[in-house]
């Protein structure tokens, strides 16, 4: 084995490994293993990047942009939907017609687009049917797999290989050289759930309902933590607004009204006042408030910039200006990362002469902002000669807080011995988010810690030297002292009105928000909706849901105005299931939508224009007859997976000039041989099917496609026999959620486990197997 293979067989498998744990994006991870590979010479520069000029690149970024101008138009959605309409009552029925759809649709459209469409249409059919979701949505799941077997352009594994044969000089697939096995295997999906794949499938229940009673009341049990208060007339609360209050980010409370005599306010607003007198029904747990309680009681010390508290001559304060040309425009705080890069606090932005110390966490800069920053001199040093600032100057600490008046904001809060705080880390203590305040440093002892990590412990007496609300204090012994009364549930149906009302939502197959947590998309203050409740695979998860990381399959249960909720319909990280009306389509472009698409399967199926033409000049022509615009037209293109499969066409490149292709065909053939060519087949299948349950499908097809052609080559079989093994292993993602982005679309929403998946899945693996190796010979014999 040469040094080339034994390096590129270890970029291999760090990749796969990489595609596995999800450490990295799948797409950088491409990235990276095109960059190793052409600055160490692997493959010329030339031929790293020819990836993003291939044909089959083209036509992915193409029908993805024909798919959005289906959905834009509510060709697919409404077809769809007229067609389920017609099964009725009865399960079984609706199971067929449903996946019939389903397949169908995806062997015109990217089944992603055709799964993340019908999911509403469906589980509006089984709340109307009284059906349980949990029996609808896998199926949902495996059909547009199904159908993704039935044409050239209904997956981005059947176009690659297609393209890996034209490469080899080999005629590539029609676009229905698919369609003969294709049909079989949705026909044999299709009876195997039916007949037998129903019965395994789970019966959860979960009560998905359309009002907020049956909301709180079903899976989510809400109703049990519903509680009111009255403020008193002397509360610190009074004309504070909600946000301000902290009952969210102290003690997790999402207000759901406010009763103020005889008027009551439904999902009020972060910005909402509060007023004396005034009767909160809010969603939370009471054991919050004695958690707070237990912090015992803070005192607050004055005199940190004027006075016997004072900074110490290592700590300087400066203000700088934002650059024109500043990366760090329209970054919030925690993007921009200057607290980690420079190692200073930021106290205060001045934004048009106005002065900002709190709520800075959603805060985005601005070009022209002036920073009031605190740090040591060699830090500040560094700073100023950054090009992303300007107007540099030192301050005197008499001079910020005169100029500023941030004397009144830079405070000190000291922890009681007998306080809970004591021993807990800064960040487990949840004082900056329960507070809004920016810990700058701690005095222990006559000394100042300056910016302590998240890790720092607290100790009893500690001096914490923050940034906040002078009466921030007043508002945490309110807090701590709230009055809190158990609610009843009999006048729950008054929480929605025309005006207000419930949503549930999951993240979409595109999202980029996974990771984060609620709190950090600032959520609450971009909607201004609540998270009253987060489910995840068979559990809803209701407690401190801001600090709570979304993953793919979450289903979010939001309550707030209906104009903010319609916001989520045109965000591309969020999936509205229930709640809301059908977003509105082009209507009146339906039939040019179905037009284009029909001329594009026509001059493919005809030979007039190969594909990558063909649905260029679909996806151009949707834009000119405005069934969308340019900006959905970009935003339709999966760039994530265009990244993907461009780096590692790079990587195909290394491995067959470096001879890996052929010494894992050379030894797939010494493993198989003895069983003859059905032998090798069911291997083929069988690597590409397990890889395709770990491995993003398309980096799947780069890696199998090249191997399948040398296998072809040297035991004289059919490339394109072996060819169409590959796509049938790489659309058999049926033993995880992982596996495909449409198994994790429907988890959260179906309460899936990951073993329901094993269950249903392994017999349908077997079941494509069989195909693979008795069936597709039949359509493409295996000897030449």
């Amino acid at each position: 084995m040469t040094f080339s293979m034994i390096f590129v067989l270890s970029l291999l498998g760090v990749a796969i490994l990489l595609f596995i744990t999800e450490w990295l994006r799948v797409d950088i991870v491409a990235l990276s293993v095109m960059l190793i590979l052409a600055i160490f010479g692997f493959v010329t520069h030339h031929q790293a990047i020819a990836g993003f000029s291939n044909t089959a690149i083209i036509t992915i970024a193409s029908v993805l942009v024909l798919s959005a101008g289906l959905v834009r138009t509510g060709v697919a959605q409404i077809l769809g939907g007229q067609i389920l309409k017609l099964s009725g009552n009865s399960e079984i029925k609706l199971l067929i017609i449903m996946m019939l759809t389903v397949a169908a649709l995806s062997g015109l459209m990217n089944n992603i687009a055709v799964a993340a469409l019908m999911l509403p249409v469906v589980m509006e059919i089984a709340r109307r049917t009284g059906t349980s979701p949990s029996k609808l949505l896998i199926p949902l799941a495996f059909a547009s797999l199904f159908g993704g077997l039935t044409t050239l352009i209904a997956t981005a594994p059947n176009i690659l290989i297609s393209t890996a044969l034209e490469t080899e000089g080999l005629e590539p697939f029609k676009l229905f050289d698919f369609a003969p096995v294709g049909v079989i295997a949705v026909g044999v999906g299709i009876l195997y759930l039916v007949i037998w794949g129903r019965h395994i499938l789970p019966d959860r229940d979960l009560g998905r309902a359309t009002s907020i009673t049956d909301i709180l009341k079903g899976q989510y049990e809400l109703n049990q933590r519903l509680l009111t208060m009255t403020l008193p007339a002397d509360s610190p609360l009074a004309n504070k607004n909600l946000s301000e209050s902290r009952l969210g980010s102290a003690l997790g409370f999402n207000v759901l009204a406010i009763l103020r005599g005889e008027k009551t306010i439904l999902a009020p607003g972060p910005d909402t006042q509060l007023r004396s007198q005034d009767k909160l029904l809010v969603e939370g747990w009471r054991d919050q408030v004695g958690t707070l309680h237990d912090w015992k009681t803070l005192s607050l010390k004055h005199g940190w910039l004027i006075g016997e508290h004072e900074p110490g001559q290592a700590l300087k304060f400066a203000e700088f200006r934002i650059a024109a040309n500043s990366v760090y425009i329209g970054k919030t705080f925690k993007e921009a990362g200057t607290r980690t890069s420079f190692n200073i606090n930021i106290l205060a932005v001045i934004e048009k002469n106005k002065v900002k110390v709190t709520r800075l966490r959603n805060y985005r800069f601005n070009k022209d902002d002036t920073l009031i920053v605190i740090g040591h001199e060699e830090n500040l040093g560094t700073m100023a000669e950054s090009r992303d600032f300007s107007d540099f100057e030192y301050l005197s600490p008499r001079k910020v807080a005169l100029k500023y008046k941030l004397h009144r904001h830079v405070i000190g809060i000291q922890i009681p011995e007998d306080s809970t705080l004591v021993s807990r880390s800064i960040s487990r203590s949840h004082l900056k988010s329960a507070l809004d305040i920016n810990v700058l440093g701690i005095s222990r002892q006559g000394t100042i810690h300056f910016m302590p990590p998240a890790e720092e412990v607290l100790q009893a007496e500690d001096v914490l030297l923050v940034i906040g609300e002078p009466e921030i204090l007043e508002i945490l012994n309110c807090l701590q002292n709230l009055n809190l009364e158990q609610q009843t549930d009999t006048d729950l149906e008054h929480l929605e009105s025309d005006e207000v009302g419930v949503a549930e939502i999951t993240l979409s197959p595109r999202t980029s928000i996974i990771g984060q947590t609620v709190g950090e998309l600032y959520f609450r203050e971009k909607f201004g909706l609540s998270v009253l409740a987060i489910w995840r695979k068979d559990r809803a998860y209701r407690t401190n849901l801001r600090d709570f990381a979304l993953e793919a399959g979450d289903a979010l249960m939001v309550y707030g105005m209906r104009e903010d909720l319609k916001q989520l319909q045109s965000e591309d990280d969020y999936l509205v299931i229930s709640g809301l009306d059908q977003p509105i389509y082009k209507k009146e472009k339906i039939m040019v939508a179905a037009g284009i698409e029909i001329g594009v399967l026509f001059t493919v199926a005809m030979g007039w224009l190969p594909i990558y033409i063909a649905a260029l000049a679909g996806a151009v022509l949707m834009v000119l007859t405005r069934c969308i615009c340019m900006e959905e037209a970009y935003e339709a293109i999966e760039w994530r997976a265009i990244m993907l499969i461009a780096g590692m066409l790079s990587l195909g490149i290394a491995m067959h000039e470096s001879g890996v292709t052929t010494m894992l065909a050379n030894n797939l053939l010494e493993s198989l041989e003895f069983f003859g060519p059905q032998g090798v087949l069911a291997g083929l299948f069988l690597i590409t099917c397990l890889f395709a349950q770990v491995m993003p499908t398309a980096a799947v097809a780069v890696l199998m496609a090249p191997i399948a052609m040398i296998t072809a080559a040297d035991l004289g079989l059919s490339p394109h026999a072996l060819a169409m093994v590959v796509v049938i292993g790489s659309s058999s993602s049926f033993l995880s959620p992982v596996g495909h982005p449409v198994n994790l679309l429907v988890m959260g929403i179906g309460g899936y486990r990951f073993t329901d998946y094993t269950k249903v899945g392994l017999p349908l693996v077997i079941l494509f197997g069989l195909i693979a190796v008795f069936v597709l010979p039949l359509f493409w014999p295996l000897n030449l």
